[in-house]
């Protein structure tokens, strides 16, 4: 019987769909990546998130693989030339959990910038302070969006209704823009105008410290920074000089250049140690594009292509 490798959690879905292809799935949510190469030497397929890196070596381990499910968006654990070279097929599934990431980075901006975290804290101890909770509101501002793929567009649907005014930068063509969206062809824009930036883009070779002490000093406003992308596309030290600084008035950060954070070197640990106490900065651990929905249609999205790919 053909065997797939789930290194990841997924829905039932995609565990019965697999059997009804004929697979024998061997289940391992929580592996780590020296125990991947024992398992995955008589897989023909595997479907993995962050835990392992399909690297050219794991993929020398399985020279029966035919294809990788990645769940979620980003192919950066998957050494895609290599996987081309041999003929594996890959697939990511970022249709699942857009959604589940535009609804999270409006709700930490929000959060943000109606002070409801930090006043919630207060409250919790006793304080009751209105005066320097005072919010801001989104009507009226520019946002500006990094990466319009999928869960751009999907952060960009949650703000329109917000009467925001959005720009969009792609450094691909940009597709299917609403009509209440700016495309921009250059970044130039989103420096001159934006005075909140959220960030939707993969982590590859031209990405990696896209957000840096450059990108900062660029910047013309003061502006609030978003990042639900991937977390060595911001480098965490020019968000805290940048908030020392003045310049960035807030931040939303929901992924690190290391996770867990723990696995931060000493100094980024400090920094962010020190950041979280701030009113002004609110971090969550990974979860963006976590929601049980998500999990359920990026399993079904996966099923869909491994189908699609047998037929």
């Amino acid at each position: 019987m053909q065997k797939v490798l789930i290194a990841a959690p997924v829905h039932s879905i995609l565990i019965d769909g697999l059997k009804a292809l004929g697979y024998q799935c061997l289940i391992h949510e929580d592996i780590k990546q020296e125990s991947a190469f024992e398992l995955i030497k008589d897989c023909e397929g595997v479907i993995t998130s962050t835990r392992i890196q399909l690297n050219k070596e794991l993929i020398l381990a399985a020279p029966h693989l035919k294809w990788i499910g990645r769940m979620g968006s980003g192919l950066e654990v998957i050494d895609t030339d290599f996987a081309t070279e041999r003929g594996i097929l890959y697939y990511s599934s970022p249709e699942g959990n857009c959604n589940a990431v535009g609804e999270h980075a409006l709700g930490m901006l929000l959060s943000l910038i109606h002070k409801i975290t930090w006043s919630h804290n207060e409250l919790k101890n006793g304080i009751w302070e209105r005066e320097k909770n005072r919010g801001i509101e989104l009507e009226g501002r520019t946002i500006g969006i990094i990466g319009f793929g999928h869960t751009g567009k999907a952060f960009a649907k949650k703000l329109i209704g917000f009467d925001a005014r959005i720009l969009a930068y792609d450094k691909k063509e940009m597709e299917n823009v609403p009509p209440n969206v700016i495309a921009c062809t250059r970044l130039d824009a989103i420096f001159e105008e934006a005075e909140i930036v959220s960030f939707h883009v993969p982590l590859q070779k031209d990405t990696l410290y896209y957000f840096n002490s450059e990108f900062v000093s660029k910047m013309k406003h003061p502006f609030i920074l978003l990042n639900t992308s991937r977390g060595k596309v911001v480098d965490l030290v020019a968000v805290y000089n940048g908030i020392e600084q003045g310049k960035i008035t807030g931040a939303c950060l929901d992924v690190f250049e290391e996770e867990p954070i723990k696995l931060l070197d000493n100094e980024r640990k400090a920094l962010l140690e020190k950041m979280i106490s701030y009113s002004n900065v609110i971090a969550t651990s990974h979860i963006a594009g976590y929601t049980h929905e998500a999990l359920y249609k990026m399993s079904k999205i996966l099923l869909n292509k491994i189908e699609d790919s047998k037929e």
